[in-house]
């Protein structure tokens, strides 16, 4: 099986109609006038999710404000065809759509700081340069930066079904490890739009080992991880020759850190892949994890 670029492997056949039908069905329920973009897609959603905080809430001056707002009342938040958001922490929210923490855009918003929309911009370019533009564009056009950290810090990140397009993720200095990060997500928000745009079910009751967990997982999970891990791999994998400085050993570990997984993970990805219908799914998580394995 010859490899792909990363363009390729993520330029699937339904995914942006799926988008477009779906914002369509958020502007009908609110009442306004989105467009039919990515970020129109990403920003929809966060309209959707405060409308029914606002509505639990019985805040009718909020409520408004979601059901009225539309991408272009949020220039001021954007960098280029991106919002950057840079909440505080005591303005994440906790609430039964989510485990963890998360934002919603609203009136009150602020602009990210300038040092933080150019840490952006450079992980957006580098990961342009390498193949995953398209993949930060349709499947990360809102990033959400939480806690800046040093390199020998734990970072977090993380994206949820009910927000696809958004990224919410902690940072350092360093661009190329902010793109790795928004890559990982965005990887995650594009194969749960390619399994809803190819309406593929997968059984919550059949598990594989994850080595990414150290424990088992549900298929849908142990795929997610396989995929989301190999297009970070593929990315580090053609950045690591152009940085310098303390962020090389970083880098470095992590590829074989992530070298050792994937020889154990990937045993199994043949039989979790028989439980997705859609061939055109399998081939991708199939061609990108046999490229990490098995690099030409």
């Amino acid at each position: 099986m010859s490899a792909l670029s990363p363009e390729a492997l993520v330029a699937l056949g339904g995914v942006a109609d799926h988008q477009r039908q779906r914002t369509s069905r958020i502007a009908s329920v609110l009442g306004n006038r989105l467009g039919s973009s990515a970020l129109d897609y990403a920003v929809a959603h966060h309209l959707l999710e405060g409308a029914e905080h606002a509505a639990r809430a019985r805040d009718a001056d909020l409520l408004a404000w979601y059901r009225r707002t539309t991408v272009r009342d949020l220039t001021h938040l954007s960098a280029g065809p991106h919002i950057v958001l840079s909440p505080r922490p005591a303005d994440l929210l906790r609430s039964e759509i989510s485990e963890t923490a998360y934002y919603l855009v609203g009136p009150d918003t602020s602009p990210a700081p300038p040092e933080a929309l150019g840490l952006v911009r450079a992980a957006f370019a580098s990961a342009t340069e390498h193949g995953f533009g398209v993949l930060l564009t349709h499947h990360a056009p809102v990033v959400c930066l939480l806690n800046r950290r040093r390199l020998d810090e734990t970072l977090h990140s993380w994206a949820l079904t009910r927000l696809p397009g958004t990224v919410f993720t902690d940072y350092t200095a360093h661009p190329e490890v902010l793109a790795r990060d928004l890559i990982h997500e965005a990887a995650h928000n594009w194969l749960n739009d390619a399994l809803t745009a190819h309406d593929v079910s997968l059984p919550a009751d059949v598990t594989f080992f994850s080595p990414w967990r150290g424990t088992r997982r549900p298929v849908y999970g142990f795929l997610h991880a396989c995929w989301a891990f190999s297009l970070t791999v593929l990315y580090l994998r053609r950045t690591r020759h152009s940085v310098t400085g303390p962020v090389v050993p970083f880098l470095d570990a992590h590829l074989r850190q992530q070298e050792d997984q994937f020889a154990s993970g990937a045993k199994a990805l043949t039989e979790a892949l028989s439980y997705v219908s859609a061939k055109v799914v399998r081939d991708r998580v199939s061609r990108a994890v046999n490229e990490v394995v098995q690099p030409e």
